[in-house]
């Protein structure tokens, strides 16, 4: 494996000594709304009363399907851009990006599987608990953001998750409606 792939694989996330570009920062963070909202439409789509396997297996679906749609999608888009294919680097980069889409399933799948395997929480309950714990990391992304642009969080800054989490409930709705 020559040296560039290595780095890129074994580098954290998001590195406090090195910040992301601007490019990149605005790439994870579309992954990761993106992955957020079609992960809660999964949640509000399934009724509690599916078995919770069948729950988390359409979370851990809607997950991997839609990491590999975003990548494929951001690559093809990068290409488009800079009118060349992409090299091995650059799709691992794009793969790299879209790594929050991943993480948007974690949450809900641990709250579903620890309900399922314990019994500590109704089917139902465990569900609502994931549901609001996605809306808790669409709102916090307006957080993100700010500390991206330099500012420090205020009261607009709550307003504005609290903005943020009410569209991303429209959106969802509007899916479930629309494709369910």
């Amino acid at each position: 494996m020559d040296p560039d792939r290595r780095s890129l694989l074994n580098r954290p996330l998001l590195s406090r000594s090195v910040p992301l570009d601007r490019d990149n920062a605005a790439s994870r963070i579309s992954a990761y709304v993106y992955g957020n909202i079609l992960i809660l439409a999964a949640l509000i789509a399934e009724s509690a009363t599916h078995s919770d396997t069948r729950i988390i297996a359409v979370v851990a679906g809607t997950a991997v399907s839609t990491f590999v749609a975003h990548a494929f999608a951001e690559g093809v888009g990068k290409s488009v851009r800079t009118g060349r294919q992409l090299t091995t680097v650059e799709r691992l980069a794009e793969l790299r990006d879209s790594v929050p889409v991943l993480s948007s399933a974690i949450v809900p799948i641990v709250v579903l599987a620890t309900a399922a395997v314990f019994g500590w929480l109704e089917p139902s309950a465990a569900q609502l608990i994931a549901e609001v714990a996605i809306l808790v990391r669409i709102a916090s992304m307006v957080f993100v953001i700010a500390r991206l642009r330099g500012e420090r969080p205020s009261g607009y800054t709550l307003i504005g998750a609290a903005v943020l989490a009410i569209a991303a409930t429209a959106i969802v709705v509007l899916k479930v409606v629309l494709t369910h």
